[in-house]
């Protein structure tokens, strides 16, 4: 990507397709010029910043469209550029005439996120924000949503900004004991650099460990529900739904490969699982879909497994939690058919394990379900999520932070040893470095094509 900003771009703004309307964005210095000379009505060079004006745009003699027409002066506008919003009727044919009519006056085509690209390389925000715009954009729930718009407006860039100020002035402190190093003194007090690392630390490791709630938020929450055949795995998914999304049948094994959908609960998107019944296979098929169960189990961040409570034993459901519990993966029994075994209870409390949470429902008769998805959200989210809260969402973000952390520990350890400056100098610019790769202080060309190329066009 040619990260040049003197010509003047433009791009459909709104999505493809028949609609009621479409955006034509221009943005470069020369983009009210260049709307200016195919729309007949007020003179667009004259008009001030952030004002709408009706007329037409005319191909020579042809009218394309009637249009509104958004002036944003450079630097008051979204890339700092002069910017022009063009809007005019959905057709497919008129957006596409009016762009390439623009294209012969002097515009170009944009890149994908060339828009949010102009946006960072001119100081309207750095890169961790402009990758929040994507973040927006993409966002399906609540509260991806939340957390998109809280880094946007600054995120924990603005947490980092300060400590990274006074790592830099210390950085520069023993730069300059470099250029006394024959006299032997010392401008940067160790004690308080110590101190300046550790509370850098303290809040880098805070953001690593958001990082696996922020990308559930981001992503959705893996949740598998798993079970032996016909235990009620497709029924519960239905009932979840609340549509019939799952073939149900009495005969066992009608499940052979997974399903997936998605559940909103209280903001948070479940991607729910339904998976083949757990036994002995009988064919190659089966077979096939029950190692996919246990697939599916080993990457899901919560699993729902379901018994049924007519048929199961005490002793078949104890080794089968035995078999499927793993340290750290948060698990629900989910006892069905409670309607037709109310005394379950007395039943299988023997086979459950200390601390396990058990849940009964009927899910054909969806009893029960409002309370099980409120326990789902319960123990996956409850007390995690905040409107206030800081959560490192993107994979780039977490592995910066890391090497960071790893550059400061390093930097400690020579402090402690009492290296000489000139290496403690060397692991003060590495953790700096990092830093910089998160908000955009230090880049290069492959990584901004890199993060912008994934951007929609018009964005």
């Amino acid at each position: 990507m040619n990260h040049l900003t003197h010509d003047t771009i433009v791009a459909l703004a709104t999505p493809n397709g028949t609609g009621a309307i479409g955006v034509i964005r221009l943005s470069g210095p020369d983009a009210v010029v260049i709307a200016n000379s195919v729309f007949k009505g007020k003179n667009l060079t004259k008009q001030a910043s952030h004002t709408i004006h009706f007329g037409t745009i005319t191909d020579g003699d042809l009218v394309l469209d009637e249009v509104l027409v958004s002036l944003f002066v450079g630097p008051r506008s979204y890339t700092r550029e002069n910017v022009v919003e063009i809007s005019c009727h959905g057709s497919n044919y008129i957006i596409q005439s009016i762009i390439k009519l623009l294209i012969r006056q002097g515009a170009r085509s944009a890149k994908p996120g060339e828009f949010t690209l102009r946006a960072f390389l001119n100081g309207q925000f750095d890169l961790s924000q402009a990758e929040a715009v994507a973040d927006l954009i993409a966002s399906d729930s609540k509260a991806s949503q939340q957390v998109a718009l809280q880094q946007l407006r600054g995120g924990y860039s603005s947490e980092l900004k300060d400590l990274r100020e006074q790592l830099v002035h210390f950085a520069s402190m023993i730069e300059l004991e470099l250029d006394f190093s024959e006299e032997d003194v010392e401008f940067a007090n160790r004690g308080q650099l110590k101190q300046l690392i550790h509370d850098l630390t303290r809040v880098i490791g805070k953001l690593i460990q958001s990082f696996e709630l922020g990308n559930a938020v981001k992503q959705g929450i893996n949740t598998v529900i798993a079970g032996r055949p016909n235990a009620g795995k497709s029924t519960l998914l239905n009932a979840l739904l609340n549509e019939e999304r799952a073939i149900v049948s009495h005969i066992a094994g009608t499940t052979r490969d997974t399903i997936e959908e998605t559940l909103n609960i209280n903001g948070i998107n479940f991607r729910l699982i339904d998976t083949a019944g757990i036994r002995e296979a009988t064919d190659a098929i089966e077979q096939i879909g029950v190692q996919k169960t246990m697939e599916k189990i080993s990457q899901s961040a919560l699993l729902l497994y379901v018994f049924d409570v007519e048929s199961i034993t005490p002793d078949e459901l104890s080794q089968d939690i035995q078999n499927l519990y793993k340290p750290g993966l948060p698990t629900l029994l989910v006892a069905n058919k409670i309607d037709i075994v109310p005394d379950y209870k007395q039943r299988y409390s023997p086979a459950l394990p200390e601390g396990v949470t058990l849940v009964a429902i009927s899910a054909k008769e969806k009893l029960h379900i409002s309370q099980l998805k409120q326990l789902v959200y319960d123990t996956t989210i409850q007390g995690r999520l905040n409107g206030n809260e800081t959560l490192v969402t993107n994979i780039r973000h977490l592995e910066a932070l890391q090497k960071t952390e790893q550059a400061l520990i390093k930097t400690l350890s020579g402090i402690d040893m009492q290296v000489t400056s000139d290496f403690l100098a060397m692991d003060i610019k590495q953790a700096l470095h990092y830093l910089g790769e998160i908000t955009g202080t230090v880049t290069t060309d492959d990584l901004l094509d890199n993060i912008f190329s994934k951007f929609c066009i018009g964005k």
